[in-house]
């Protein structure tokens, strides 16, 4: 386990998001990890590319476009939304970041580097969001999709409801 509490096996992870840790060494940790595997992989994490992956491991929630390439430009980064974008892609397609469709956002995926179908819980007060494991190919959806003939290859599982701070807050 490292010191945010997340499980080596992602299948048996508790959601990511809404539970105490050590907030500084999970962006650490995350950031390290990311590097690693680049660096494993022949892929290069440009300063650019890794700082939209530490926005976005520091907010532990989802991040739309737009509100990265301000980030980015306070930073000190390019201001055109290209700069962003192109980013987003890379750290996506390599598994570093997850699109959540629900809030047409980014967020920064707590099991990188391991295949897996997440699932996540996005708090409808603070936008606080979740990641937890879904298992597409079991369930009722995988029976349909048998059923159907159809192999499903990509699953996007979003709830909406009310983190535990808010719950706390608003006395839910």
């Amino acid at each position: 386990m490292t010191s945010d509490t997340r499980p080596e096996n992602p299948e048996s992870a508790a959601p990511l998001g809404f539970q105490h840790h050590d907030h500084g060494a999970c962006v650490s940790d995350a950031l390290a990890s990311a590097e690693a595997q680049c660096t494993a992989e022949g892929l290069r994490l440009t300063p650019v590319r890794r700082k939209v992956l530490e926005l976005l491991l520091r907010e532990h929630r989802a991040l739309g476009a737009y509100a990265i390439l301000d980030l980015l430009r306070e930073a000190g980064f390019g201001s055109q939304p290209p700069v962003a974008y192109r980013a987003l892609d890379f750290l996506v397609e390599n598994g570093f970041v997850h699109k959540v469709e629900r809030l047409n956002a980014f967020v920064a995926c707590a099991h990188p580097g391991k295949t897996h179908s997440p699932a996540f819980m996005i708090c409808r007060l603070c936008d606080a969001v979740a990641e937890a494991q879904s298992a597409p190919t079991k369930g009722a959806i995988g029976n349909a999709a048998r059923a159907a003939g159809f192999q499903i290859e990509r699953t996007v599982v979003e709830a909406e409801g009310v983190c535990p701070a808010c719950a706390e807050k608003t006395d839910i």
